[in-house]
């Protein structure tokens, strides 16, 4: 039986269901992205823009219909869906007005006569993993940029996004991508593994959990294939100081509880100095007390939305009440609801031992858990000790100061009095196990190129 549904996670109401893949679709999927890739890559790059730019154009025509779709699927917020696809629509277009720019070829020195260029050139078929938490931000940061550059994409969405997924092969082949230029696979485990070892598939990109990046990028791996993994993070938010503590928490709870706080790049730990620490608290434990479960497609002022599934919500609620097995403390929220809904009260959480279990785990939900420091030193040092290192920030008045502490982060990005910094063009990635490769930005669009010296002799 497939997984692959949509199910409302405020009610658990099994909406709609697909049929997996068999193994002659993944096939015909496989021949069809070979086939159309070398035609696609023989298209000028500007006319393979032209279509992405199309794409765009349609994302935000069909902008309340998408919105809805995803609202229904995992649970955000339609105002949150929304934001999520104008964003997408943005990436889109960057790429589309600026892609043909960035892999534009270029001369390089040297000292054998004759002329050196590196050239910026399709590798084939790729496949795409991708996660339930934003269900189109994901696709559009990995697929637009490929799709300029002259690759094809199969894309092999979460098993509770189906609806979605096939929309967006709907509107790629509606704006001109080829029929199969872009296919959407309701694919099993097995039949990943099988993408990723045939030879028509040249890379693989994933979003998602340490495990899955484990598991793929090891598949990747023995087959020789290039591979980007975004794995997560437990990002660090410090807070130096502040002539304005209220203000600081509010954004800091603002980010934190966004998407149900099912974000990589949330800040999951708030390291906040001493003499501002219990003021930022109370003001978190304000913004958390009082709050009610609303319907994500009408959510009122004070209320909040499941999050992406039961078992989502029964996980976070397992990991804070491991939390206070080991000694943390349960300030405010953190109460799951009744099954089969997926609403769990947005919740601060302090006092974490730094040498429990619970420590070293990323809390994937809107949990705000905070950190006393009492200098610069041991802020940065509580920052670092982490297993992941996707983003980080720190804040102060001193910006001097800030950035002293910041450009000691062991993090892909790192940020000065803001959370994080997201734009099309602003690359997005990781280092430690937060995993490896850039997306968006001038970087992403040459992670699954194949920059070839080509060389004219005199």
């Amino acid at each position: 039986m497939s997984k692959y549904r949509v199910q409302n996670p405020a009610t658990g109401e099994v909406l709609e269901t697909f049929e997996a893949a068999t193994d002659a679709q993944i096939e015909e999927a496989l021949a069809g992205a070979d086939a159309v890739y070398r035609e696609w890559r023989e298209r000028s790059v500007q006319e393979r823009a032209a279509v992405v730019k199309r794409v765009a154009e349609l994302f935000i025509e069909r902008k309340d219909e998408l919105a809805r779709l995803i609202a229904l699927e995992m649970g955000k917020s339609i105002a949150e869906s929304i934001d999520e696809v104008e964003f997408a629509a943005q990436i889109i277009d960057y790429y589309a007005v600026h892609g043909p720019s960035l892999i534009t070829d270029y001369e390089i020195p040297s000292t054998i006569p004759g002329k050196a260029y590196i050239e910026h050139l399709p590798v084939g078929a790729l496949l795409g993993v991708m996660p339930w938490n934003f269900p189109y931000y994901q696709v559009a940061r990995f697929a637009a940029p490929n799709l300029v550059l002259g690759n094809t994409i199969l894309l092999k969405h979460a098993d509770v996004c189906a609806r979605s997924a096939l929309t967006i092969q709907e509107i790629m082949e509606e704006a001109g991508v080829p029929v199969g230029g872009y296919q959407n696979v309701f694919a099993s485990h097995d039949q990943i593994a099988t993408i990723i070892a045939d030879p028509r598939v040249q890379g693989v990109s994933l979003t998602g959990s340490e495990r899955a990046g484990a598991i793929i990028g090891a598949q990747a791996g023995s087959h020789l294939k290039k591979a980007v993994l975004e794995l997560g993070g437990i990002d660090a938010m410090v807070v130096l100081d502040s002539d304005d503590v209220a203000d600081v928490a509010k954004q800091a709870w603002d980010f934190r509880v966004y998407n149900a706080g099912q974000v990589c790049n949330s800040n999951k730990r708030l390291i906040v100095m001493d003499d501002i620490y219990d003021e930022f608290v109370a003001e978190l434990v304000r913004l958390a007390e009082g709050l009610e479960p609303g319907d994500q497609l009408d959510l009122q002022e004070g209320q909040y939305v499941p999050l992406s599934s039961r078992t989502a919500a029964e996980t976070v609620d397992a990991q804070v009440q491991k939390a206070v097995s080991e000694g943390a403390r349960l300030l405010a929220g953190g109460t799951l609801s009744e099954g089969p809904s997926a609403y769990y009260s947005p919740a601060v959480l302090v006092d974490v031992p730094r040498d429990s279990e619970s420590y070293g785990e990323e809390i994937f939900g809107p949990v705000a858990t905070v950190y006393r420091v009492s200098s610069d030193e041991e802020a940065l040092e509580l920052a670092n000790d982490c297993a992941l290192g996707l983003g980080g920030s720190v804040f102060s008045t001193d910006e001097a100061r800030a950035t002293r502490v910041a450009s000691r982060l062991e993090t892909g990005m790192s940020h000065v009095n803001i959370i994080a910094a997201e734009s099309a063009e602003i690359p997005f990635g990781g280092v430690k196990r937060s995993g490896f490769g850039r997306e968006m930005g001038p970087i992403g669009i040459g992670e699954f190129a194949n920059k070839r010296l080509f060389f004219v002799a005199e």
